[in-house]
């Protein structure tokens, strides 16, 4: 192959293109030979040492008798040849030997003109430089290919993309353009930043910059130094060939790396794929063991509680139980739809990358979650029954409870209405039978109090109806209070009747408007009159007394009696006018019914007096009479 300035070759000067003289082309060329021999024969060392074989030092002497080129031959195409000469003598074994490798290139689809046996045995130089190109060539830059363009196309367009973020680089071609170094910096910065730094480089170095770019592709990317650093920078026009197969070792290199790379991102996106998968599998596994051990102790909980018989526990435990549907089962419906989704997502993520379907462990799959979750629901519909069961058992037996107290308070007063009734005999007897039914009203009061408690307990767990009572607190209160009554009028009026039995000038009748009087006037209820109340009870009677006469009366009252009566005070005044009449305070219609009922004492002079003795002597009827 030609050089980059062929066919006519050209020089520089003053920034001029220029016809270069014929010893100037035979110069350039010898120059050229020199720097391609010293090149390739670098570049077949590498593959000798490669494999144990002592490295060459001129291709002229060494390639002449055909052992070095078949060991290269069985190197690059990585078979053997079979036997030959290891240590040929004569002539016609070195021609064997190099027949024998060309042949075998030749096999392997590689096209050699010009070139037979003898050249390579007689040493001609620029034959056997045009086989290694030719052999480089096919094993070295033959493969490289970038966007469609292979050989030395590919391999100029590959080194135009890495350079061109580097503007002080401008690759055209394999010759002047690597002349100042800057182009191997920019491959080596352009894939390991961390080899050198570009931007610190001074651009104008040449030797420098080649130098430190041959330095450290040897000894951090194995890329063997084929050149030297004249090759490049002491002549305007550094060999292309050489220069091409230095570059394909940076191609190789890197290609090799970015396939490591490739492949390790390919690992690494895989061990990542595959870690995600497998926390994904633990997080669901996990996530569904916590789930199914959740619900299975609530069922168990709730098989262990029981409940104790009150309406605050039953209450406690539908509270409870309400809670639970409000929060921690709205938590597991939540999980459950989550765990769901979690699975659903690895299946897709190893069917995505053609991996084996998971299958979770026994017992773990969503069937059995689903499986679990309608044992709970069972389980939460026999809770939620059992407990509405207890509310209503204890509801119903609250409404026994009040019924039985009320139903038999209102028996036992009904009962005692119907003692208090039958009551005869004598009237002695009456009155002990009587106190005696009084006595037993006491306990009643405590029998109410049980009564109210039993409808607090009702009213507290929102019982509002009975069927089995008519009965409420409040009608049991009033019967208790009309008995209690009814006991006492049956106690005064015996009272009244053994007072009327003893007293011949009172009636019965007389008796029972005194006692009405007594008991209207006895505002406290103490079964006694204080004197104001005894003057006040008497004036309605019609009968009026001055303050010294009431003193004596109440005096005399309290002495004889302990006790308000009034039949001993008829006779002590012999008139009353209307002025008494009105000082005590009685309704006008009385008034004018006494003035009108009871006889006049007065002669025509002053206020008229009323005989209200003689009026009563005549309303009443007296003994004897």
């Amino acid at each position: 192959m030609d050089a980059i300035y062929s066919p006519k070759r050209m020089s520089w000067g003053a920034g001029l293109l220029s016809p270069l003289s014929p010893n100037t082309i035979d110069s350039l060329e010898s120059r050229s030979r020199d720097v391609q021999e010293r090149t390739f024969c670098k570049w077949l060392n590498t593959k000798l040492e490669a494999n144990g074989y002592p490295p060459m030092s001129s291709l002229v002497r060494d390639l002449s008798d055909g052992v070095r080129l078949i060991q290269l031959m069985e190197i690059m195409g990585d078979t053997s040849l079979g036997r030959y000469n290891k240590a040929p003598r004569m002539r016609i074994q070195k021609a064997e030997n190099v027949n024998k490798a060309l042949e075998f290139i030749t096999s392997r689809g590689v096209k050699l003109t010009n070139i037979g046996p003898e050249d390579i045995i007689d040493g001609n130089l620029k034959l056997i430089l045009g086989m290694i190109w030719t052999l480089i060539l096919r094993f070295t830059i033959a493969d490289i290919s970038e966007e469609g363009v292979s050989a030395k196309e590919g391999l100029l367009l590959w080194c135009q993309r890495k350079t061109a973020p580097y503007k002080e680089c401008d690759v055209q071609d394999f010759s002047y353009s690597w002349s100042d170094g800057l182009a191997l910096c920019a491959l080596i910065h352009c894939h390991r930043p961390d080899l050198i730094d570009y931007d610190k480089l001074d651009k104008n170095d040449r030797h420098g910059n080649t130098r430190l770019a041959f330095q450290i592709a040897q000894e951090h990317l194995g890329i063997p130094q084929l050149l030297e650093v004249a090759d490049l920078c002491d002549t305007q026009h550094p060999d292309e060939r050489s220069v091409m197969t230095y570059v394909a070792g940076y191609f190789h290199a890197f290609s090799s790396m970015e396939q490591t790379e490739t492949v390790s991102r390919r690992v690494e996106k895989f061990a990542e794929l595959m870690q995600s998968v497998w926390m994904s599998r633990n997080d669901y596994e996990r996530r569904v063991r916590e789930l199914l051990r959740s619900m299975a102790d609530m069922q168990d909980v709730w098989a262990a509680k029981s409940f104790v018989g009150t309406y605050a526990d039953a209450l406690q435990h539908s509270q409870s139980f309400q809670n639970y549907k409000q929060t921690t089962k709205r938590t597991w419906v939540t999980e459950k739809q989550d765990v769901a989704t979690l699975f659903g997502n690895v299946q897709t993520k190893l069917k995505t990358y053609g991996l084996r379907e998971y299958v979770p462990p026994p017992g773990l799959s969503l069937t059995d979650v689903d499986r679990a979750w309608n044992e709970l629901l069972k389980a939460e519909a026999a809770r939620s029954r059992a407990i509405n069961a207890e509310i209503r058992q204890i509801k119903d037996s609250l409404r026994h409870k009040f019924a039985d107290l009320a139903n038999n308070f209102e028996k036992r007063l009904r009962l005692m209405s119907s003692e208090l009734v039958s009551i005869e005999g004598p009237l002695e007897e009456q009155v002990k039978q009587v106190r005696l039914l009084q006595a037993r009203i006491p306990p009643f009061s405590e029998t109410l109090e049980a009564v109210i408690a039993a409808e607090d307990e009702c009213r507290a767990a929102n019982v509002d109806e009975n069927d089995y009572t008519a009965f409420t607190v409040e009608d049991l209160r009033f019967e208790l209070e009309l008995v209690t009554g009814s006991i006492a009028k049956k106690l005064a009026f015996i009272d009244n009747q053994i007072v009327s039995r003893n007293m011949t000038n009172l009636t019965p009748a007389q008796l029972e408007q005194f006692e009405s009087t007594f008991r209207y006037f006895d505002k406290d209820e103490s079964n006694t009159l204080n004197q104001f109340e005894m003057s006040a009870a008497l004036a309605s009677l019609g009968i009026v007394y001055s303050d010294e006469d009431m003193d004596l009366i109440y005096d005399q009252l309290m002495a004889d009696y302990g006790a308000v009566t009034f039949e001993p005070f008829i006779n002590l005044l012999p008139y009353v006018t209307e002025l008494d009449l009105r000082v005590a305070h009685l309704p006008a219609t009385a008034i004018e019914f006494l003035r009108q009922a009871m006889p006049s004492t007065s002669n025509g002079v002053g206020e008229p007096e009323y005989d209200y003795e003689r009026w009563l002597d005549e309303v009443f009827e007296q003994d004897g009479q």
